[in-house]
């Protein structure tokens, strides 16, 4: 059984985490309260994506903070990532877990009924539901979907779901009544001027939601 904790999913961006990087960034987020943490970066190459993922790898070693790798299946493997996570336009969810094996983690991204509904939980973990918001830091993103949509979306899904796309920590609790297990930020924490206490404030917020 894959253990894994949806609560507050830290998605990186290597040009918002500049000028502390990536791997500081996560060890920061990390001790403040973050769970899990997608590297996700379009314009490296795999070797790039290799390179930097072994260091969070290490950044992680001991924390139980899973490291989920965005869209690039090669990569996941050779760093021996915990998880992976795919678009719809991205390979199927089956080849992935044909490629991947069932140890990993496997997330899907999900903006419409049609994905919703037939994600395999034979073959997928999670999905990410979203962008709820517009969100600047993938600017290739479906249209946002809302509160409304985000609740009927993840009611279809038999997989826990955890939402993104341009949440603040004022859009938790909305969240997570719509039903969602956890959020998924990037600008939240990433180039925050301190992503421990950044994080912190988030993790908060999600328990008091919780109560």
């Amino acid at each position: 059984m894959k253990q894994f904790d949806l609560s507050l999913y830290l998605v990186l961006d290597p040009d918002l985490c500049e000028p502390l990087g990536m791997v500081e960034t996560t060890r920061l987020a990390v001790r403040g309260g973050v769970t899990m943490v997608q590297l996700r970066d379009k314009k490296a190459t795999t070797a790039h994506m290799v390179e930097t993922g072994m260091a969070l790898k290490a950044a992680l070693a001991g924390t139980g903070v899973p490291l989920i790798i965005n869209d690039n299946v090669e990569a996941a493997i050779a760093i021996g990532a915990d998880g992976i996570h795919v678009g719809q336009e991205d390979m199927s969810a089956d080849e992935v877990r044909a490629r991947v094996g069932n140890e990993m983690i496997l997330g899907l991204s999900v903006d419409r009924g049609e994905h919703a509904r037939p994600a395999d939980p034979h073959h997928v973990d999670y999905v990410g539901v979203g962008p709820v918001f517009p969100t600047n830091t993938k600017l290739d993103h479906s249209p946002a979907i809302g509160f409304d949509e985000l609740a009927k979306l993840i009611g279809m899904s038999p997989l826990p779901a955890v939402a993104i796309g341009g949440i603040k920590a004022e859009h938790i609790g909305e969240c997570l009544n719509a039903g969602a297990k956890g959020v998924a930020v990037v600008s939240a924490i990433c180039g925050q001027p301190d992503p421990e206490e950044a994080a912190r404030h988030l993790a908060q917020m999600i328990r008091e939601v919780r109560r």
